[in-house]
């Protein structure tokens, strides 16, 4: 087969000038045992129409020889259209002519009454659908064919029916099996049988007698193949391509010599010699000799096998019975794990339900008890509220007391002509720009504020975030907070490292801010410190009511063995007259300023939550 297709490459690719698509049998080579299916394209079943009193000569049969002059005539016919109405007919003048001298005459307007002859112009869709089913019916049909070939009296071959199609195909087939009789023969007869919807038995459409190898090549495919068919095209496919009948003329055959290999200078090749064809000759014996010693094995496997069927039963109900009592001991067993399993959690079920159940008794238990104590309660629970009530009351009266107290004793004042320039005890603090001061003053100005508010952040139960170190102009704060400091503790205090101090002095404007914010207020500017201290009190001091006693004990503890007996005397008879154990400012004031013992020492409390030498609570 490669010889062939060879050869017949190179007596197609003289001219081509380049490969094209070829079949690779020869025609010569072409039999029936190659051919694989067949298929129809453009089937017409209805009979072909002619005009009355002429003959159908060659021309009108569907595969006769398709001369150019015989397309050239089918194009012009087919270009000729059915007549249409005046409303459909395009204007035979152009626009730019409408206007030029030569304007032919107007044609005589045709009458209203006529009507259009098109196929497709009925204006109702129903008639149109009616018209299209009539087309598809008459083009549409059933169609099956049958293989005959010289010396059968029986068609070899009779396809399936296909049903309704205008281009059946059929399955594909082997004739191999037909024996070489017919597998080696080159000619055939295929008979076409078509039947439509209006037809009650199955009409001889066409019926071929043809040699396969007058079969025209149309390529490897029809996806390839662009070019009209005629109707009632057959198409044979083989394993090289598809072939189509359109002239029925047998071949010229040329002599071998002219058909034989050649090399390429044009030199007959040497065939095979008397001793490889001898060779292939014995090897063909030994391969019939061998298929009928294996027809004769299995002739003689085939009979110890009837033998030995009583045998091969008894041995096959053995395996089948011992197979269905290991599938039962398996199915026993694991239906014993899922007994166990289901027992194991029946188990585990029941012990839950019982814990269950004594949880519930016991829940019942402790609701009856706390029912039964539900009235006491909601009786406690009033007088609570309204004790709960009561102390906070006297707790906001204490905290303004106490404010009070620190606001007279760290008084911060105005100072005349500057905006939000404040003093503390008398001592001018500026809002955080330590340029040009007088560093004493400044680190004792910080120095009352950090005690300031430390005291604030004791009084309110607030934990500042930045513990404070007062010891008067030496006072310090801490860090915790920030992780990546090299040092936590920054002075209150001007020192030579200026940007200590001044980190120093930001974190107390931060503990400031933070006492601020838990009473509900807002910061403006957080560099102001004095200001928001200033108004941290303010709103601490501020109510109608009056300011609650202090009540017994209260500083009087602190006073003897420091001030005179006189004074102690004198401020106790103060506050048993006016109910208030006060003492006057200006000895507070007197005090605070002084280096006496109220002010605590570092990591001390403040000598004012201490009486008669043991710790007690905040001045109250």
């Amino acid at each position: 087969m490669s010889l062939s297709a060879t050869t017949d490459g190179l007596d197609n690719n003289d001219d081509a000038g380049g490969r094209r698509d070829r079949p690779w049998l020869l025609s010569s080579n072409r039999k029936l045992r190659h051919l694989q299916g067949i298929s129809v394209r453009n089937l017409v079943v209805t009979p072909l129409s002619r005009a009355r009193g002429k003959t159908i000569d060659d021309e009108d049969i569907p595969n006769s020889l398709q001369s150019p002059s015989k397309l050239l005539a089918n194009d012009v016919n087919r270009s000729l259209q059915q007549s249409r109405s005046f409303n459909n007919l395009k204007s035979s003048f152009a626009s730019d002519e409408s206007h030029s001298r030569r304007e032919p005459p107007p044609l005589p307007r045709p009458p209203k009454n006529r009507r259009n002859t098109l196929p497709w112009s009925d204006p109702n869709p129903r008639r149109r659908q009616v018209k299209l089913e009539d087309i598809m019916r008459s083009r549409m049909a059933d169609t099956w064919f049958s293989i005959h070939c010289e010396g059968a009296d029986a068609p070899v071959y009779i396809s399936e029916v296909a049903n309704n199609a205008t281009n059946p195909g059929f399955r594909s087939f082997d004739l191999n099996i037909c024996g070489p009789l017919v597998s080696r023969a080159g000619r055939l007869t295929l008979k076409l049988w078509a039947k439509n919807s209006a037809m009650e038995d199955y009409l001889l459409l066409v019926e071929l007698q043809l040699y396969l190898q007058s079969l025209q090549f149309l390529g490897k495919s029809l996806d390839s193949f662009h070019q009209p068919l005629p109707a009632n095209s057959i198409l044979f496919h083989f394993p090289d391509g598809v072939y189509s009948s359109l002239t029925d003329i047998p071949p010229v055959r040329a002599p071998m010599s002219a058909r034989g290999p050649k090399h390429s200078d044009g030199s007959a090749l040497a065939t095979s010699s008397y001793d490889a064809l001898m060779r292939l000759a014995n090897l063909d014996e030994c391969i019939q000799d061998a298929l009928t010693t294996r027809e004769k094995l299995e002739a003689q496997i085939s009979s110890i096998l009837e033998k030995k069927q009583p045998a091969l039963t008894t041995i096959s109900k053995d395996s089948r019975a011992r197979d269905k009592l290991a599938m039962t001991n398996h199915a026993a067993m694991s239906e014993r794990k899922l007994l166990r399993m289901a027992a194991k959690r029946k188990e585990e079920l029941c012990s839950s339900i019982r814990a269950r159940k004594e949880a519930m008794d016991r829940g019942r238990q402790v609701q009856d008890k706390a029912r039964s104590h539900l009235p006491d309660a909601q009786q406690n629970l009033g007088s609570s509220k309204h004790l709960l009530e009561q102390n906070t009351e006297e707790t906001k009266g204490q905290i303004r007391r106490i404010s009070e107290d620190l606001l007279a004793i760290y008084p911060i004042e105005p100072v005349p002509d500057k905006p939000l320039a404040f003093t503390i005890a008398g001592l001018a603090l500026p809002n955080s720009n330590f340029t040009g001061i007088d560093r004493d003053v400044v680190a004792a100005a910080l120095g009352y504020t950090a005690h300031l508010v430390y005291l604030l952040s004791f009084y309110l139960s607030v934990a500042i975030p930045y513990p404070i170190n007062p010891n008067l102009s030496n006072s310090l704060i801490q860090d915790p907070v920030s992780a990546s400091l090299p040092q936590r503790s920054y002075p209150l205090y001007p020192v030579n490292v200026t940007y200590r101090f001044e980190y120093g002095v930001f974190l107390l404007n931060k503990n400031i801010e933070f006492l601020l914010n838990k009473q509900g207020l807002r910061v403006l500017d957080i560099r102001h410190t004095l200001p928001n201290l200033k108004y941290l009190l303010y709103v601490l001091t501020a109510g109608t009511a009056d300011i609650p006693a202090r009540k017994a004990g209260g500083i009087r503890g602190l006073l003897p063995g420091h001030l005179t007996p006189s004074l102690s005397r004198r401020g106790s008879e103060d506050s048993a007259a006016s109910g208030d154990t006060l003492l006057p400012r200006r000895v507070l004031h007197a005090i605070s300023k002084s280096n006496g013992d109220i002010i605590p020492d570092k990591g001390k409390k403040p000598l004012a939550s201490w009486t008669n030498g043991s710790p007690a609570s905040p001045i109250t």
